[in-house]
């Protein structure tokens, strides 16, 4: 066994493996390259984020959007004012960005969302580039990962 977390399951009650995840993140990325493919640079985040929505529903995955990130202090549930873009399958925590130049606050903002959501993987995609596969996009893993099964 490996650490606390070896027998998280998802929501849908099977047992959470890295395995999982990273499938779930390549059809994450999968679609992505699609509404890329089919919208290429220039538009506003939101478009996309639209756009996204769609192709994943369309891939039978379950997607919320714009969800506010609350969290328990001391036993006071507080509103952070936080929105994550996209949360697939309950599990993968997605941050769309349609910038120029992609700066490390954008990584510090996923990585504090997956924390606060206590999710092990999240994907940063900026459809503001040339190929979304190369340099679009950066998945990010904590230790929540490392504690699941492989397989």
């Amino acid at each position: 066994m490996r650490g606390k977390d070896f027998f998280t399951k998802s929501t849908f009650g099977m047992i959470l493996t890295q395995k999982y995840l990273d499938d779930l993140s390549y059809q994450i990325l999968g679609a992505a390259i699609e509404v890329h493919k089919e919208l290429k640079a220039g538009l506003m985040e939101k478009v996309y984020e639209k756009c996204l929505i769609q192709e994943l529903k369309l891939r039978n995955l379950k997607v919320q959007s714009q969800g506010i990130i609350l969290i328990n202090y001391k036993g006071v549930t507080l509103d952070t004012e936080l929105r994550y873009d996209l949360l697939v399958e309950d599990e993968i925590v997605v941050e769309l960005k349609a910038v120029e130049k992609m700066l490390p606050l954008f990584e510090a903002q996923l990585l504090s969302y997956m924390k606060l959501l206590d999710k092990a993987k999240g994907v940063l995609i900026n459809f503001n580039s040339t190929n979304i596969f190369k340099e679009g996009q950066k998945t990010y893993v904590n230790e929540k990962y490392f504690n699941l099964p492989k397989q």
